[in-house]
């Protein structure tokens, strides 16, 4: 039975994420705290790893009860701890220090900053996915596809791909838990995925082995209409019109489509 294997929630964009067992979901199909925070020059232009490959060296821990992240630079032994409600001011000035630039931080409780700002939803990816992909690279492992995809839902208990159910010509309406979610479409990859989530060294062949890979293992009963090209993993959502939000999904809870 597909069920939720893992939640993960990732506080300021970019950043580590934190694995959960239970998570809120908004009114908005957010999951409370995911994104909540962005990082942000003097130009108001997010400063994320798609622009800035040195935020892979960044090390970061967070407690969601008390909203205290702590952050390391990959390699240093010293840690500095910030509360996010009362020491945004210091967290910008570390934050700018290690950047070399003016660094503000921005704050979205309803949606937080998603990619797909049209389906704030969780991020859908199976843990099977995670290892076919891991099979592709020598030297990588299912951690490592899964610290490079930064999904926020991982299901169990179906193959590989399966997650790509939950899209189609049209939307798909599918069920977490209690939760009535649509999903939308396959999530397009950037450059991300192609550097080590520690170091960020790039590997210059992962895009062109991930296409021909994810082209040759596609299943025959995807839609292929949504393959304009096929640098594409895991799936976009959004909550029903019918739902209402503030409801928990949790490890464990079945998918139903």
């Amino acid at each position: 039975m597909p069920h939720v294997a893992k939640i993960y929630i990732y506080p300021i964009k970019s950043l580590d994420g934190v694995e959960v067992t239970q998570a809120l979901v908004l009114h908005s199909g957010a999951l409370q705290y995911d994104r909540q925070y962005a990082i942000i020059d003097a130009q108001g232009k997010f400063v994320n790893a798609k622009r800035y490959a040195k935020i892979h060296l960044l090390r970061s821990k967070f407690d969601l009860k008390s909203q205290v992240v702590s952050l390391q630079i990959q390699g240093s032994t010293t840690e500095a701890s910030f509360n996010l409600e009362r020491e945004i001011p210091q967290l910008e000035a570390w934050l700018s220090d290690f950047f070399g630039f003016q660094i503000k931080l921005q704050k979205n409780l309803v949606t937080g900053f998603p990619d797909d700002t049209i389906s704030p939803g969780p991020t859908i990816v199976s843990t099977a996915t995670l290892k076919e992909v891991a099979c592709w690279y020598s030297g990588l492992n299912e951690d490592d596809i899964r610290r490079r995809m930064r999904t926020t839902l991982e299901i169990d208990g179906v193959p590989a791909f399966w997650e790509d159910k939950l899209f189609s010509e049209s939307e798909i309406n599918f069920k977490v838990g209690n939760l009535q979610f649509v999903g939308v479409n396959p999530c397009q990859r950037c450059v991300v995925p192609t550097r080590n989530a520690v170091t960020g060294k790039v590997n210059s062949d992962f895009q062109k082995i991930f296409i021909h890979k994810r082209r040759e293992t596609l299943p025959e009963w995807v839609d292929k209409s949504r393959f304009n090209h096929f640098y594409k993993l895991a799936v976009n959502t959004k909550l029903a019109k019918e739902e209402v939000g503030d409801k928990i999904i949790k490890v464990g809870d079945e998918i139903i489509l």
